[in-house]
């Protein structure tokens, strides 16, 4: 019977951290009382947009379309634009553009953080911009994000991304659902404060805030962080609104959650002593976004194992009967391309390519350069 409560406990345990940064998480953010902008009268900064590239001709015309209508709109932006060894012709369709886009040409593959170190130290703008090669930013985005640098104490604003495709797959559903939970999360932690840390997609700083890092961190949370150790605010605009194309192939989005898991936790071992000195509430909330994010498939397998020693103990009908039944589900869900079962498995898929990633980094490994997925 003890053994009986025991398995219960570690189960219900487990099902609380997986649901916790999704469920339990947000619900505590409601809770909190909200943090006010205080803008200030005074001139709109100056700012520059960067962004770096590899292998992204397909995407490149989209994007320097879009840089375009922006410039009209914003003659003063500033962009630049890093080519990482690009082998497609990506450097001379940006270089094509004349005077439009400043561009750096690296050696070779020197990876994205190495690139936004280059950009940044070139930038003249008080604020940057920080977005993606195959990120497009609405009309509005630009002026709506540097007005919220009227507040003396911010010192970073994230956008909103809006992802395309959808519909084309298990995986592109499954990718557009968590965003938008995720997108959630940042508007309640930014009413509350600060955002714990930012993605590459759409995020800017001050230029006087840029830290200094090596090539091998995850830029994007390590620049977006800075602000938050300089005791700035880092908040979130909902209508600064960056599309982005989904990935729909299972095997590129394991991949890059890999990745970015494998970097993520690179990042956090080399931020850990600034993690430290951050107030409660922002511990908390980097620990319950993050941490527990990154170990949900510790949690997934922990507690599919006690629930098999449960219910092998209960009866060992009951257990035969539920391993059929998952192994079933599983089956149906990896042959589907869409549907409930699709989306479960790709659920379980996206737990353990972060997992995978994180052990990496934790065995000294990590990932420097990237490659643009094939299937947006």
């Amino acid at each position: 019977m003890a053994t009986n409560l025991i398995l219960a406990a570690i189960l219900l345990l487990c099902l609380v951290a997986v649901a916790w940064p999704f469920l339990f998480y947000p619900l505590i953010l409601r809770a909190l009382s909200s943090k006010a902008e205080q803008p200030v009268a005074g001139s709109t900064p100056s700012a520059s947009l960067l962004f770096c590239a590899y292998n992204e001709a397909e995407a490149m015309p989209e994007k320097l379309a879009n840089l375009a209508m922006l410039k009209r709109r914003y003659p003063t932006l500033e962009f630049l634009a890093f080519d990482d060894g690009s082998s497609d012709g990506t450097g001379d369709l940006i270089a094509g553009q004349g005077d439009l886009v400043t561009l750096i040409r690296g050696p070779g593959r020197s990876g994205k953080a190495h690139g936004m170190k280059q950009l940044a130290a070139r930038a003249r703008g008080d604020v940057l911009i920080f977005t993606d090669a195959n990120v497009l930013l609405d009309e509005e985005a630009v002026e709506r994000l540097l007005a919220r640098y009227a507040d003396p104490d911010v010192g970073g604003v994230l956008g909103s991304l809006h992802y395309i495709g959808a519909e084309g797959s298990a995986t592109a559903s499954v990718g557009s659902l968590y965003w938008r939970l995720e997108e959630r999360l940042k508007d309640e932690e930014s009413r509350t404060g600060n955002v714990l840390g930012a993605d590459g997609s759409i995020f800017s700083i001050r230029r006087s805030l840029y830290p200094d890092f090596p090539d091998s961190v995850l830029d994007d949370l390590t620049v977006s962080m800075a602000v938050v150790f300089a005791g700035k605010r880092l908040i979130k605009a909902k209508d600064v609104i960056a599309r982005e194309r989904l990935v729909t192939a299972r095997k590129d989005e394991y991949r890059r959650k890999v990745r970015i898991a494998a970097r993520a936790w690179h990042t956090h071992s080399h931020l850990r002593p600034q993690l430290r000195q951050m107030a409660a509430v922002d511990r908390f909330k980097y620990m319950s976004r993050k941490i527990v994010r990154w170990f949900g498939g510790v949690f997934i397998l922990t507690g599919a194992v006690a629930a098999g020693a449960l219910a092998m103990r209960i009866s060992p009908m009951l257990y035969m009967a539920g391993a059929i039944g998952v192994a079933l589900v599983i089956w149906i869900g990896v042959r589907a391309k869409s549907g409930p079962f699709a989306a479960l498995v790709d659920i379980l898929i996206a737990y353990a390519a972060t997992l995978q990633g994180v052990l990496k980094a934790m065995r000294g490994r990590t990932v420097t350069i990237w490659n643009p997925a094939k299937s947006r």
